[in-house]
């Protein structure tokens, strides 16, 4: 996800912060100081700091129990409105669906129970009370409990939302349980947006606004994917394309992107090889930096998934969640063509029924 940073591994995952976090820890932290001083300031911070610790916790809920099916989790991020786990693909079994949904608001629940049992005082609401001090246990106790629970709200993508599209997929097929659970969503996302709008609550609209992309693009996401089911590599990829050297200066590659129609360019060695490919995105930075003499190897994303003609299409969609383009290629190793998300989507559009 473009503006986070990595700060670890814990578990098999890349543990991401965005960027915007630390914005909202200043904002949090600016505010208490003004209206409580330095204690203030520092109670709010270490509130923030531990809930979001329990938001982590939520997501590694997700990916260990996503692991057990044979999922990976790349990466976790940590986002002001909440956390990202992005697993490599949706368990598409529904129990196993309803099993990795429901371990995140196991842990909060989990967390809640032994905060309880080891004595938290609830009697002050983190959440009626955003602006209480002290009993920080009790307030983190209570705070965990709300998310198990919002979570659980049958609002697609949210977790709850996750275990109705799999209750539906037991009697429809997963493309309409998908297509229902996103409409809750999106329904139960408008009702949120007119609360933070009445209440004047700015992370309620930011979740609404969230909770309604999120549902479309899934949506689209395993329509999509329903529809590359019996397609290969071969019938998406793109077979006319220019090609760069190593060598050619950005300078060079950046006529090459005025006389062609492409947004993305494969970087292969004299022997026809693939060794990167060189995006609009990272040719516009590049030369925005005065770099127009860099070779393009110094700019290219090295890191191209290399499939067979024969490859299903589905997997190449996996393959392009973490990747520009995936490159067709034959037995010796040379390039024939390549796929992007954006000419899977064309040939989508054009399958998808009317």
């Amino acid at each position: 996800m473009s503006w986070s940073f990595p700060v670890g591994r814990l578990l098999g995952s890349e543990l991401r912060v965005h960027a915007t976090f630390f914005l909202l820890l200043g904002w949090i932290g600016l505010s208490a100081y003004s209206s409580g001083g330095t204690a203030a300031a520092l109670d709010s911070l270490s509130f923030v700091v531990l809930l979001f610790a329990c938001v982590v916790a939520h997501e590694y809920g997700h990916a260990l129990m996503a692991r057990r099916f044979g999922i990976r989790t790349p990466d976790i991020t940590l986002l002001p409105i909440g956390g990202l786990a992005r697993l490599d693909r949706m368990p598409e079994r529904p129990a196993q669906e309803i099993a990795v949904a429901l371990a995140g608001p196991a842990v909060n629940v989990v967390i809640w129970a032994v905060l309880i049992a080891l004595g938290a005082d609830t009697s002050v609401d983190a959440l009626s009370d955003p602006t209480a001090t002290g009993n920080l246990a009790g307030r983190i106790a209570a705070v965990n409990l709300a998310l198990a629970l919002f979570n659980m709200i049958p609002a697609f993508p949210m977790d709850g939302g996750r275990v109705l599209r799999a209750a539906l997929a037991l009697g429809t097929d997963r493309v309409r349980a998908t297509r229902i659970a996103a409409r809750a969503g999106q329904v139960f996302a408008l009702l949120l947006a007119v609360w933070g709008l009445t209440s004047g609550n700015l992370i309620l609209l930011l979740i609404a606004a969230f909770v309604i992309f999120a549902a479309e693009s899934e949506a689209q996401d395993v329509s999509s994917r329903d529809i590359a089911r019996g397609l290969f590599m071969r019938d998406a990829m793109i077979t006319q394309f220019e090609r760069l050297r190593p060598g050619d200066t950005l300078g060079m590659a950046g006529q090459t992107l005025i006389r062609t129609t492409q947004h993305e360019f494969p970087v292969l060695d004299d022997n026809g090889t693939l060794l990167g490919f060189l995006t609009r995105q990272a040719l516009f930075t590049a030369m925005a930096e005065g770099s127009t003499n860099r070779p393009v190897a110094e700019v290219m994303t090295s890191e191209i998934p290399q499939l067979g003609l024969a490859a299903p299409l589905v997997q190449v969609l996996d393959a392009l969640q973490t990747a520009p383009a995936v490159a067709a290629v034959d037995r010796h190793g040379r390039v024939l063509g390549y796929v992007t998300s954006e000419n899977v989507g064309e040939l989508m559009v054009l399958r998808r029924p009317r």
